[in-house]
């Protein structure tokens, strides 16, 4: 019996353990549609600097066709805005799904955002979403935090549509 619950304490030990080095798995969709704020968005950033945390948490790192933005497939896919996918990139500080849509220009409507460019080579829509006066909890210096959602094509990717947030802290 005591060797039961010796194991069993042991058990538990190893799960605690490994509870609090596993990996909180961010929920992308909702950070892709710019439904979080850029404290979530930044909770990223232990993920992105280490290619064994995103392993853990089912993304395939993938070469990288463009220059900026770093690549990953998803185990398991998400939906955003009602399209399914397991390819997603970073750039900066944005997060964005890549899409089997050739034209940008149904979603950027349904979504109701702004024209930015539309010409032969690139369209770009996009819209601020969120723009707040905030405090730089570091420093206590007052800021901006902004939410930008957008939607474009890009060369690298040709017949996709790139959707996302950016989330950003900027000065006054």
């Amino acid at each position: 019996m005591r060797f039961c619950i010796a194991g069993a304490l042991l058990l538990l030990s190893a799960l605690g353990a490994w509870a609090q080095t596993a990996p909180v798995r961010p929920d992308l969709a909702a950070l892709i549609e710019c439904r979080q704020r850029i404290g979530d968005f930044s909770a990223l950033a232990p993920v992105l600097a280490d290619p064994l945390k995103a392993v853990a948490l089912g993304w395939t790192p993938l070469d990288q066709s463009n220059l900026f933005m770093t690549e990953y497939t998803l185990n398991t896919p998400i939906r955003v805005f009602g399209h399914s996918t397991n390819h997603i990139a970073f750039s900066g500080a944005s997060i964005m799904a890549i899409l089997d849509l050739p034209d940008p220009r149904p979603l950027a409507k349904q979504l109701d955002l702004e024209l930015g460019v539309d010409n032969a080579e690139k369209v770009m829509y996009g819209r601020e979403l969120v723009s707040e006066d905030t405090t730089n909890p570091k420093t206590g210096e007052a800021m901006i935090e902004s939410v930008v959602l957008s939607v474009t094509n890009v060369k690298s990717h040709p017949g996709k549509t790139v959707v996302g947030c950016g989330y950003s802290l900027d000065l006054p």
